[in-house]
């Protein structure tokens, strides 16, 4: 008797905890500033249950190397307050490249500990970087970006000036891992993120089955990329790069198609022999090539020619010159133009008729990408194949793991 006494009690107070940890979340997003025209909202708590979840159902993983262990409560003692809802934003008229986000500090000793244990370096003003990772202490609280061109009008528009309206997590994110949302004026569009076992998506529906039969097609191929694209999803593409580039050119279709190849490169390097005669050197080394082929159409072919003309994209020999892997030639056809490597030649795949692009990992790229981290390196071993999908207004993004042991959450 006296035993039920304890465990009634224990059992609320531990559903009570459970709730606290795991469940309750305040919705006020308090760092998304005005002038942001992307916002990036990651639910904490949903992901830690996902987590939980994937870590209890798998025991090989409760018993990890204590270097790992250490690596993952690390971020839990570094000084900040882990948000309900992270909060990463783009603002308006910035770099495509530039990503920000916003985090409370509980302790700013432990905080400044644990960027010189990251190898932080401190450029003074409470500013440091890592690599291409800024992050600048405001009182409480820390700014973190990819760039630090940005942190400026962030600090006047979150810390030193009223603040008129604030977002709440309701706006941006419903019942999933994370969402993506783009602002313009007062209008939101938001396309969810969802994490599963082998997958995560990106969707601003929630039927996927539309893109089944892309999928299936493109899954067969080997090639490291495949793409076609529409005129409104040409437009949507350079916008994040060259604004004008679409109209200017007046290209309305695209279909490309390119293999990953590594070839020996040899350089050429001369010196002195013992009686200062010149003599020519060889050494080779491994390159990673694409072969390619890309189509382009456009409704004035003689416009967008001197377009690319006036651009220096095409020099004496027909070669399109932004595209540096050389030699390739640009020639003239029915519809377009069609640009190849003369290296090594392989035909273009047929035409879908839909709009897509997919690109397969491949072991020849994260061998090339020598600047990545052993993270990132990690990261995109694990990743089998990136598909990009529209159809009218529905647009879809699948980030597909290779097959393995264990959940995407779990190797990521």
């Amino acid at each position: 008797m006296n035993k039920k006494r304890f465990i009634v009690p224990l059992v609320i107070v531990l559903g009570i905890a459970i709730y606290f940890v795991f469940y309750h979340k305040d919705k006020t997003l308090q760092f998304v500033p005005k002038n942001a025209d992307v916002v990036v909202i990651i639910d904490v708590k949903k992901l830690t249950r996902q987590y939980v979840s994937s870590f209890i159902m798998h025991p090989s993983q409760w018993f990890g190397g204590e270097a790992s262990h250490e690596e993952g409560i690390s971020l839990q003692h570094s000084g900040i307050k882990i948000p309900d809802f992270l909060q990463i934003f783009h603002v308006k008229n910035s770099k495509f490249s530039n990503w920000y986000s916003v985090i409370k500090l509980k302790d700013q000793q432990k905080f400044l500990a644990f960027l010189n244990k990251q190898k932080f370096i401190d450029k003074g003003r409470n500013l440091f970087q890592k690599d291409h990772f800024f992050i600048k202490i405001e009182g409480n609280h820390c700014i973190l970006g990819t760039s630090n061109s940005d942190f400026e009008n962030i600090q006047n528009q979150l810390f030193q000036s009223s603040r008129q309206n604030v977002f709440n997590a309701s706006q941006f994110i419903e019942n999933t891992a994370g969402s993506i949302s783009f602002i313009s004026g007062q209008k939101i569009q938001n396309f969810s993120i969802e994490l599963n076992a082998g997958d995560i998506e990106i969707k601003n529906r929630s039927n996927s089955d539309s893109f089944t039969s892309i999928l299936s097609k493109l899954e067969k191929k080997n090639a490291f990329l495949e793409m076609e694209l529409d005129a409104q999803n040409i437009k949507k593409y350079t916008s994040f790069f060259n604004k004008s580039i679409a109209d200017s050119s007046q290209i309305n279709y695209i279909k490309a198609s390119i293999e990953l190849e590594q070839v020996s490169d040899t350089i050429l390097s001369y010196g002195y022999d013992d009686n200062f005669n010149e003599i020519e050197k060889k050494t080779y080394q491994k390159i990673v090539q694409p072969n390619y082929v890309i189509n382009l159409q456009t409704a004035v072919p003689e416009i967008t020619w001197q377009y690319f003309v006036h651009k220096k994209w095409i020099n004496a020999q027909h070669q399109f010159t932004i595209i540096p892997f050389q030699p390739n030639t640009i020639a003239e056809t029915k519809n377009g133009f069609e640009i190849k490597s003369t290296r090594k030649p392989i035909p273009p795949s047929p035409n879908l008729k839909e709009n897509y692009i997919f690109v397969r990992n491949s072991m020849l790229l994260s061998s090339s990408l020598s600047t990545l981290t052993d993270t990132e390196k990690n990261m995109i071993s694990n990743l089998d194949y990136i598909f990009y999908g529209n159809k009218g207004q529905d647009y879809y993004i699948k980030c597909k793991a290779k097959k393995g042991n264990l959940p995407s959450i779990l190797r990521w």
